[in-house]
Order: structure tokens, then sequence, then C-alpha cells
């Protein structure tokens, strides 16, 4: 019998590890059996136009046989002013719900698409016609954080009671770590406590946790030679650079990071890359060019898919020195599972948010904010560090991130929603 999946998510070429979480599943779906994998997801234009971090496009790896990405197109014309293109994601998914072809919808992000795959379920029900469809809402933390935090600060009622209440009418309910179970957990508890609503003890009762799914097997056993290809194509050499790679936004840390590095030691030793793109990407070019350490430090807007894993295994240290803001709080950290799994010289980061989820016991932390502490950091791992302490932490960080593997994650997922497909 066939079996879908389909995923709505901002997918590639966002530049977002969900998106890659959202690949990954995909992925794994494919070999267990399901026939129909789907990506449902914004229209490239929408993407381009929305000011999101993105990937240049030829950078994109593509996706296995029996992936579909679809993106609709929007609904109507300039009189309708917003919304066209979740309408017509919506109207997609009724499609799709409706063709009698049992279904796992699985949402990554609350806003909008956990509440436009609630929308198309209940309008495909509507119908009339045969529907069988299993929905799975993955919570991250900007759900909370950029809407529901920041409705119940302003008192929004009614958009957080909508987003609540989308995500507790999936079939299950999860969250991408503790942290941001607790989150959830506790805008509930306050919105409970000012309007007399009981999302709290729904909260408490239906959501677990499931980490992002990560494709290990990308990042470990590199073939140093192609790792040495890599790096020479950019100029670098491995052990010769500290890198940072994620979105350029406030919130990573990054104007603490080019101040630390300018004050160091290190900066004698190695460079610094600064791989990424996003709002604040002018400004830290602007920052490093006055830094005093400017030609030392290289920023990097086109780094591929393929390329990533070996810019990671080649560093001297991976710094992700993320801060807690009113707009973001990292409640993972994709992008340090994924160095871990890498090798290369140990992390550098903070305890901020579920940053200790991602790395465990296995990095060095610095206090968020501090330009001192992590100067202080950096030189240690790279001049002060002996090669086995240094080994010790690359097998540790390793053996700790492989339970973020997309295998055991998909399994964890899907084990106790729905039997397995023939």
């Amino acid at each position: 019998m066939s079996r879908r999946l389909v995923i709505v998510v901002r997918a590639d070429p966002v530049i977002c590890g969900h998106s890659g979480e959202a690949r990954n599943l995909a992925e794994v779906a494919i070999r267990q059996g399901f026939d129909d994998v789907r990506i449902v997801t914004w229209p490239l234009a929408t993407l381009q136009a929305s000011g999101l971090p993105l990937k240049p496009l030829d950078t994109v790896l593509p996706y296995s046989p029996g992936i579909v990405v679809e993106r609709p197109e929007g609904v109507g014309d300039y009189r309708v002013p917003d919304g066209r293109v979740v309408e017509g994601i919506t109207g997609r998914l009724v499609e799709l719900f409706t063709d009698g072809v049992p279904t796992v919808a699985l949402s990554l992000y609350l806003t909008p698409h956990t509440t436009a795959v609630v929308s198309a379920l209940a309008a495909a029900r509507a119908t009339g016609l045969p529907v069988d469809v299993t929905t799975i809402a993955e919570a991250v933390g900007s759900d909370i954080t950029n809407v529901v935090r920041s409705c119940v600060d302003s008192g929004r009622f009614g958009a957080a009671a909508h987003l609540l209440a989308a995500y507790l009418a999936n079939d299950r309910c999860v969250a991408v770590s503790a942290f941001t179970r607790e989150m959830i957990l506790d805008a509930a508890a306050e919105l409970d406590s000012v309007h007399g609503t009981t999302f709290a003890p729904q909260c408490e009762a239906r959501i677990s946790i499931s980490y992002p799914a990560i494709d290990a097997g990308a990042y470990i056993a590199l073939d140093p030679r192609d790792t040495a290809t890599v790096l020479g194509r950019r100029g670098l050499v491995d052990g010769g650079y500290v890198l940072f790679l994620s979105r350029l936004t406030k919130a990573k840390g990054v104007n603490d990071l080019i101040n630390a590095y300018a004050r160091s030691r290190a900066r004698h030793d190695v460079q610094l890359v600064i791989a990424g793109n996003g709002p604040e990407a002018v400004a830290l070019r602007a920052q490093a060019a006055t830094s005093g350490a400017g030609d030392r430090i290289v920023f990097l807007d086109d780094v591929s898919d393929a390329d990533k894993p070996h810019l990671m295994a080649g560093c001297a240290a991976f710094v992700l020195p993320s801060k807690p803001r009113p707009e973001f709080v990292e409640t993972f950290g994709i992008a340090l599972a994924e160095k871990m799994l890498a090798g290369g010289g140990p992390v550098i980061t903070c305890a901020t948010g579920g940053i200790l989820e991602a790395v465990g016991d296995t990095a060095v932390l610095v206090p968020p904010g501090s330009a001192h502490a992590l100067c202080e950091a950096l030189d240690h791992v790279v001049g002060g560090m002996t090669p086995a302490e240094r080994t010790r932490r690359e097998v540790a960080a390793r053996q700790y991130a492989m339970r973020f593997d997309r295998e055991q994650v998909f399994a964890n997922l899907f084990a106790s929603l729905t039997p397995a497909p023939a």
C-alpha cells in the first residue's frame, strides 16, 4: 500500500538548520519505505524577497530520487495583500490530503506551517472525501521568541491562542530541545494566568522532545584529500583558521568574536573565517575592517552543502558565541552538532538556551557576550591545548553527536506514531 510523507518547511535555499533537517528526514523516509515523499515549501521569488539569508542556488545539493519539492504559487492577485502564498500552500495540502493516499504530514515551524496544515486538514475533512492523515508539529525556538512570547508580552491574546491551539491540534507535538519545551510551557502558563485558558497542562501532557535530524554520514570519515582540495580552493590550510559558520545575526555573537580575535594572540597563528549570510553581514564586514585584524579575517557567503563538512573538519576551532536576545535564543545549535561529527578542533560556545543539549560536556564554554573570555578561550584552544587533549575532545564530541543521526531521530519520531510502511 502506498504511503506518503509531506514535510512543510522553509526549505533550501534558506540558511537554516531545519531546512537541512527536513532534507534529512525526507532522505530517511525514502529508505524506510515511504514511496511518496514531498517537501512543500515557498516559491523562490518569495524567499528571495523575504530578507531571509539564502544559499546561492548553485551550491544546494540535489535531493535524492523520490523526493519531490513543491513550491505552490500564491492564490489571488493584488487585492490579497498578504497570505497569498500561505493560501497556495494550504490549497496544495488539501489536494494531497484528499487524493486517497495515507499521509503523514510533518510541519517544521508552527508559523505558518503548522497553522497551514491544520487549516488544510479541516478543509480536507469538510469535503466529505476520504482522508487518512496523521500530523506531527515540530516547534522551534523562534516560534516562541518571535511569535508566542512577543504576543504574550504585548497582550495579543488571540494570536498566541491561535498558535498554541493549532500546535495542540496535531496528533503529535514535539519540540527541538528540552529548553524549547520549557519555553513553550512558560509562555502557555503565562497566557493561562492572564486569560484563564488551559494551554499549559495540555502542553505539559502532549509535548515530547525530538532533536534535529543530522546526516552523520556526510560528516564522519571525510577523505583528508578532499578536505585539502576544498580548503585549497579557499586559500586555507588544515588547522590554519578558526571558523564561524551560521547566520549573521546579532544573536550569534559574531561581533564579540571579531573583537576577541582582534585582541588575541591566536590571530598571529590562525585566520578567522566567518561563513554565512544574514542581516548583519554588512555591519560585521565593516567592523572587521576596522578591528586591526581585518587582513586576517575572511568572509565566505557561498559555502556549499558539500564543502561545509570539510571547512568544519579543517578548522583549528569552531566558535559559536551565541547570546540570548529578545528576538532569538539558540534553542539547540545544529551547526555545533554537525561540527562535532566532522572532527577538527574543539568547539567554543556559550551555555545559552539549548546549546548544552547539543554539545554535552565536550565544548569549551564562555559567558555569552564576553569578548574577554572568548579571547582567552581562543588563545587556549589554538596555542595552549596539547595534541592529546585535542584528540580526546574530538573523539568525545563525535561520540556525543552521533545521537542526533537522522536514522535514530527518524525512528524515534515515527515509531510511536504509526507502524512502518509496508
